[in-house]
């Protein structure tokens, strides 16, 4: 087992020497800052918040027209429990801005599920509320499955985090892709 070495005492004459090579310098001046151990959070558009608040409002309490009785077809589609059928509604035209995604072409299903978990965990810590999940259709995987399209789907039904997710729309993935909507999470004034 070693010793720990303890700290030694500097010597006089070294404290002599020391005060005498530095007896003509000129103290900087202080800066006046504080020092905070963590950068602050890129800003958010205030008329970004408020979009996404308006659009909350209509999905909940907007009337049902009959082109929403209407709409939606066979592609994939989750709403939590309790929502409003407006919410994925509004989900599947595209009224939620999509403000980061993930791609998880390539991966095992260890690692995606992994990525798809931390990538949830983080967009939720910076505020992010709608993301792109892309899974891929499949096409390079053995006998052309989609192994992680309906992974994917299972993966986000467990997490409480998950309010809705729908296919995205062509331009988005289409088949390759979903748009899943997430809970908010309330910011504390210290945190």
């Amino acid at each position: 087992m070693r010793k720990k070495s303890a700290i030694k005492a500097p010597h006089p004459e070294e404290i002599a020497l020391f005060r005498a090579t530095v007896a003509d310098a000129t103290p900087l001046k202080p800066s006046n800052r504080v020092h905070h151990g963590k950068p602050l959070p890129p800003p958010r558009a205030k008329q970004h918040l408020a979009d996404e608040q308006a659009a909350l409002r209509e999905s909940l309490h907007g009337a049902i027209g009959l082109q929403d009785r209407l709409e939606g077809g066979d592609e994939p589609s989750y709403l939590r429990t309790g929502l409003a059928s407006s919410v994925l509604r509004d989900l599947r035209r595209g009224r939620w801005v999509v403000q980061d995604e993930i791609d998880l072409h390539g991966q095992t299903r260890e690692e995606a599920r992994l990525l798809l978990a931390q990538f949830i965990a983080d967009a939720l810590q910076d505020g992010v509320r709608c993301v792109r999940i892309v899974h891929g259709k499949g096409l390079r995987s053995p006998g052309r499955q989609a192994v992680l399209r309906q992974l994917v789907r299972g993966w986000l039904i467990q997490k409480d985090e998950v309010l809705a997710y729908c296919q995205a729309r062509p331009q988005d993935g289409g088949e390759g892709a979903l748009i899943a909507l997430l809970r908010s999470v309330r910011r504390t004034a210290a945190g």
